[in-house]
C-alpha cells in the first residue's frame, strides 16, 4: 500500500508539472499548423472553412450552388450574387478549374431534364466567363434528374433539385 501511495503521488506531480509548462508544444501555441511565418498564430487552419483559399470556404462561405425556378435556366438576382462571389474566388484562386453540374427536379421526361440541366449549367458558365473567368478553366455537365438532393414529390424537394453546382478541381480538367 505504501508503494501505491507513492506511485499515485508521483503520477499526480508529473501531471501537474506537465500542465504548468507553457512551451510544452514547441512554440507555445499547441498547433504549429496555425502558425504564420512571423511566429504568431493566425487561427486559420489550412483547408478549413476559414481558409479563404480552400474548397471548403468556397462551398460554405461563397456558395457552390444556385437555384432556378420551374422550367427555367434564367439566373435570378440571388443566383447572380452567388456567382459574383464564385467569380471573385476563382479569379483569386487561379489554380482551380471548375465543373458546373446542371440539375433538374423529377418532373418531366429524362430527355427534357437533361436538356434543362444543360441550359442551367451553361447559363452559369456563361455568367462566370462574362465576369472574367477563362472558358478553358470551366466545363459543364448535365445530370438532369439523375442526382437529386431530395427525393419526394413536394415543391420543397423540387426547389432544392433545380440547381447548378460549381465543383472545384485543382489543376487541369480532362476531356
Amino acid at each position: 500500500m505504501k508503494h501505491l501511495s507513492k506511485a499515485l503521488m508521483l503520477v499526480a506531480a508529473l501531471a501537474a508539472a506537465g500542465c504548468t509548462n507553457p512551451n510544452r508544444f514547441g512554440n507555445g501555441s499547441g498547433n504549429d499548423a496555425s502558425m504564420n511565418n512571423t511566429g504568431v498564430t493566425s487561427g486559420i487552419l489550412p483547408g478549413s472553412v476559414d481558409d479563404p483559399t480552400s474548397t471548403a470556404y468556397f462551398q460554405q462561405r461563397v456558395g457552390d450552388r444556385v437555384l432556378f425556378a420551374v422550367d427555367q435556366s434564367t439566373l435570378s438576382a440571388e443566383a447572380r450574387a452567388v456567382l459574383d462571389g464564385q467569380a471573385q474566388w476563382l479569379l483569386t484562386n487561379s489554380d482551380y478549374m471548375a465543373v458546373i453540374e446542371g440539375h433538374a427536379d423529377e418532373q418531366g421526361t429524362r430527355e427534357y431534364n437533361l436538356a434543362l440541366g444543360g441550359r442551367r449549367a451553361n447559363a452559369v458558365m456563361e455568367y462566370l466567363v462574362s465576369k472574367g473567368i477563362s472558358a478553358n478553366r470551366l466545363k459543364f455537365v448535365s445530370y438532369g434528374k439523375e442526382r437529386p438532393l431530395e427525393i419526394c414529390s413536394e415543391e420543397a424537394c423540387y426547389a432544392k433539385n433545380r440547381r447548378a453546382v460549381t465543383v472545384l478541381a485543382a489543376g487541369g480538367l480532362t476531356s
